[in-house]
């Protein structure tokens, strides 16, 4: 259990916290949630004691081990990868390490065998000899192979030693356990491991993440930072969301109220306060007035950006047709004989595991590659606009963000690209920046502006919801939902998924599963299942 009580921390002038007042018990899952930049990891890095706080006290109950998420992916370079997952738990490492030690001497001493019998007493309670089959299971339930558990970190790309780093924090069953975006990287069927797997995790969870599926299921309560304010619900990422808007519903209504009672009180006073006979009135709803903050009742610090898109042209029944496509990427084929039609009023989620043949399509629809074989025939109603998982090579001019912008603009007013800006969060000296040293989050949101502005009805969008913050994601998903045109989009929001396409492509290998339902309803498919399992394994014995 953890407890924190009056925890306050101020960076310069800046105050992130103030008076925190929380308790963290067993058998329960705390989402932290907040705008960019509410502090949500540096929180976490508090509990941990990795930042020291500069008043109030957190306490854990004497005896508990935390596990943390590393964020260091190259720190164990050195090491294997199970070696790696069993560092997670350092006591039982320690032991481990000593026990090699000790069995690797030329000179083995009665005291070293004393030592010894010790060690494999604690080395036995602590799990030792199930530690690698362990270790392997949390490495395979996170999507990587068998050979991959012999290899060094060194040899493995980021997506896999993020999934180790990950493993290391869930070994050994730890009583509190701190993830900081625990699901970057992962794919949806990692995810879906690691949602059941933090279902029945029964100790003390707290976990910061900006994927709703994921909160929704795990979480049994979520912290909300907020004005520098830390306040728990019970409840899941839904139930807060609509707990929140029912509060600021209510906060609106008390300021209105407010400012009704505040407009009485000046028109009294100013009418009776020359007065003689209303003059005692008139001073007391002076002093009511005074005492009446019109600014005191917050709302939320939240923004959320707009993100609307609008066709300049209806579209029509002739969309997107593919047909026997073949494209490599490295030497590997990644599409093969690959076809398929896009009809009209079509939102499709392209999911699964093969992620480069979805990139590699894209770049072919949306005109950045050519295929090797096959055709792409476009409609003649259509005018489609590309949004690029790696987004580098479109912010390396020295422009201002609104300099930038205005290329795509249809409208080259400066007052017109500074208003629009201004409804993606770029305001004020924001749309000065320039565009070579925005963050992640704001590239994307300039992507998204120039998707808006080319009126385009067919949107092809790989991964968009990479770096976006809870309230973009919304904003974003909102905007698919009510698009009227076409999407071909893909992402690792198993909500995004779900709450936008009406249809579902997944690119197997040998073939391709293409379904028109939502994805939960995919999910659940007995025969998309069968499908799914005999592509995989017959792929698996072509590989052997």
């Amino acid at each position: 259990m953890i407890t924190v009580t009056d925890v306050s921390l101020a960076f310069g002038e800046r105050t992130l916290f103030k008076d925190v007042n929380l308790k963290f018990t067993p058998g329960n899952c705390y989402g932290i949630i907040g705008a960019n930049g509410a502090g949500k990891s540096t929180f976490l890095k508090i509990l941990s004691g990795e930042i020291e706080h500069d008043r109030g006290e957190i306490a854990i109950t004497k005896g508990e081990r935390m596990a943390v998420l590393k964020q260091d992916h190259f720190a164990f370079e050195e090491h294997s990868v199970i070696e790696t997952v069993v560092m997670g738990y350092p006591k039982l490492y320690d032991v481990q390490k000593e026990r090699e030690t000790i069995y690797a001497k030329e000179d083995f001493t009665e005291a070293d065998g004393l030592r010894a019998a010790e060690l494999e007493g604690e080395f036995a309670e602590l799990g030792g000899w199930e530690s690698e089959a362990q270790a392997s299971q949390l490495l395979s339930g996170l999507g990587l192979d068998e050979a991959d558990h012999v290899k060094l970190m060194g040899e493995l790309d980021e997506s896999r030693k993020v999934r180790v780093l990950l493993a290391q924090a869930l070994f050994g069953n730890p009583d509190i356990l701190l993830l900081d975006e625990p699901t970057n990287g992962l794919d949806l069927e990692s995810i879906s491991w690691l949602e059941e797997f933090l279902i029945e995790f029964p100790n003390t969870l707290i976990v910061v993440s900006h994927d709703r599926h994921f909160l929704n299921a795990v979480c049994t309560h979520t912290c909300d930072i907020d004005f520098g304010r830390i306040t728990q619900f019970a409840g899941n990422y839904d139930f807060w969301y609509q707990m929140s808007q029912m509060l600021q519903r209510q906060a609106r209504d008390q300021q209105k109220k407010n400012e009704e009672k505040a407009k009485d009180l000046k028109e009294f006073i100013q009418r009776f306060a020359s007065n003689a006979s209303k003059s005692r009135q008139a001073t007391s709803r002076k002093k009511v007035l005074e005492k009446l903050d019109l600014d005191n009742i917050q709302v939320t610090s939240r923004k959320f950006p707009y993100v609307g898109f609008k066709s300049e042209r209806e579209i029509g029944n002739n969309v997107l047709r593919v047909e026997k496509l073949k494209a490599s990427f490295e030497g590997k084929v990644v599409l093969d004989n690959f076809s398929l039609t896009v009809n009209k009023g079509d939102k499709i989620a392209f999911v699964g595991a093969e992620h480069v043949s979805k990139t590699a399509l894209f770049q072919i629809v949306g005109g950045v590659e050519k295929p090797e074989e096959g055709d792409v025939y476009w409609g003649q109603t259509t005018s489609f606009s590309y949004f690029p998982k790696d987004n580098t090579t479109w912010f390396s001019a020295d422009l201002s963000i609104t300099d930038w912008l205005k290329q795509y603009s249809p409208d080259q007013d400066e007052t017109y690209v500074r208003s629009f800006l201004g409804r993606m969060l770029f305001s004020g000296d924001e749309a000065l920046k320039p565009v070579n040293v925005l963050s992640g989050g704001e590239k994307v949101r300039c992507m998204l502006s120039k998707l808006m502005l080319s009126g385009a009805n067919v949107l092809i969008m790989d991964e968009p919801t990479n770096h976006l913050d809870l309230e973009a994601i919304t904003a974003l998903n909102d905007g698919l939902v009510d698009f009227s045109g076409v999407v071909l989009f893909n992402s690792h929001d198993h909500e995004f998924i779900n709450s936008i396409a009406n249809r579902i492509v997944e690119i197997v290998p040998g073939g391709v599963i293409d379904r028109m339902m939502p994805f939960d309803d995919y999910l659940k498919d007995e025969q998309v299942k069968e499908l799914r399992a005999r592509a995989y394994s017959h792929a698996e014995r072509l590989t052997i």
